[in-house]
């Protein structure tokens, strides 16, 4: 059966079309098709010159049906492009990362073709990232029924105007401030616009949902982490009539009027990313924050650790003898002090009185 991998590349760039040639010979050459859009091809071939590599034309030639691999030569940007296009065909995307941080991405530029000898030799696996079911609904009707694989982000349509909103989970209101916007984010857009606006990082295998409001002019208005199951929504409250706006990922966006409400759950249909190195997650995120870790000694390299015993009890010594002074015979009767009633005075005499 013939081997497709289909190449996206950011043609915008010279970087990315140089290093999508050179996949596409290391893929021809180890009898593998390596597969485009025409308008990409065009512009490789165009800038770069026809090459005499064997291509196929996506949509023209075969379908995503025949696809066994996306690899996304660019930054985040372009691996949250190709996602968009190959979500609902359940196909795996590598990245590789020609951009600035690119969390999405697997490997970096100088590991391109190590990269596609792991793809020729099948060694990666594949790994299901969480996405957003995004709802808008005004007057109670959906106007707007979309998706996110980073997050949802609401913002002020007005520049001038902060926009007020209502957050709730679970259909429980929490609590209603001005704002600059709300994030509401997978664990895999953690590290995007919700770390950005002050959310926590979380690691992807964990599954929950992010809550981040952007500039909140109030005293309770925290990043929030919750269930997976939960549901998440913000209002846009109608009180000084500002206008908002969504971004689903930083490329579907919707506007709002006041009194719009975002429904955001979590989607049944996940994005699968393509792992050919089976690094922790902390590693990445030390490499692409290139975080400080100088002074770390790593774990024990103790094969075993020790039992522990139990401390020994250390009691008070006792006296072999009393000593000197003291009665060592029968305690005495102490005596009875108690004054009589009938011995009482009846006045005080011979106390002076008080005077002022």
């Amino acid at each position: 059966m013939t081997r497709r991998v289909l190449i996206l590349a950011h043609t915008g760039r010279e970087e990315s079309m140089i290093a999508a040639l050179e996949a596409c010979v290391q893929l021809h050459a180890n009898n593998i098709v390596p597969v485009m859009y025409a308008d990409e091809l065009a512009d490789m071939t165009g800038y770069l010159g026809v090459s005499d590599v064997r291509m196929e034309i996506l949509d023209r030639d075969v379908t995503l049906a025949d696809i066994e691999l996306v690899m996304v030569l660019g930054g985040d940007g372009t691996i949250l492009r190709a996602a968009e296009l190959v979500r609902e065909h359940d196909l795996p995307l590598l990245g590789v990362n020609l951009g600035h941080v690119g969390f999405l991405a697997e490997s970096e530029r100088a590991d391109l073709i190590q990269t596609v000898d792991w793809v020729v030799r099948r060694e990666y696996s594949v790994e299901e990232r969480m996405t957003l079911d995004v709802k808008v609904r005004v007057k109670g009707k959906v106007v707007t029924h979309t998706w996110a694989l980073n997050e949802v982000a609401l913002e002020k349509g007005n520049r001038e105007r902060m926009i007020e909103v209502v957050t709730e989970v679970d259909g429980r209101p929490l609590s209603s401030f001005g704002c600059d916007g709300v994030v509401m984010a997978t664990p895999t857009g953690s590290t995007a616009y919700a770390f950005s606006a002050g959310g926590p990082v979380v690691w992807p295998e964990v599954e929950a949902l992010l809550m981040v409001p952007i500039s909140a002019h109030a005293l309770f208005a925290k990043p929030l982490v919750v269930a997976p199951t939960s549901t998440l929504a913000v209002e846009v409250l109608t009180r000084n009539g500002a206008h908002g706006v969504i971004w689903c990922d930083g490329r579907r966006t919707v506007d709002l009027l006041p009194g719009a409400r975002i429904e955001v759950t979590r989607s049944s249909q996940p994005v699968k990313l393509a792992r050919t190195q089976q690094s922790p997650f902390s590693e990445r995120l030390v490499r692409k924050f290139e975080l400080p870790v100088q002074g770390w000694r790593g774990p024990s390299t103790e094969e075993a650790v020790p039992p522990t015993s139990q401390l020994p009890i250390i009691r008070s010594p006792k006296p072999k003898s009393s000593p000197e002074g003291h009665h060592t015979g029968p305690i005495p009767p102490v005596p009875d002090l108690t004054v009589a009633p009938a011995h009482l005075p009846s006045t005080f005499e011979g106390v002076a009185p008080l005077h002022d």
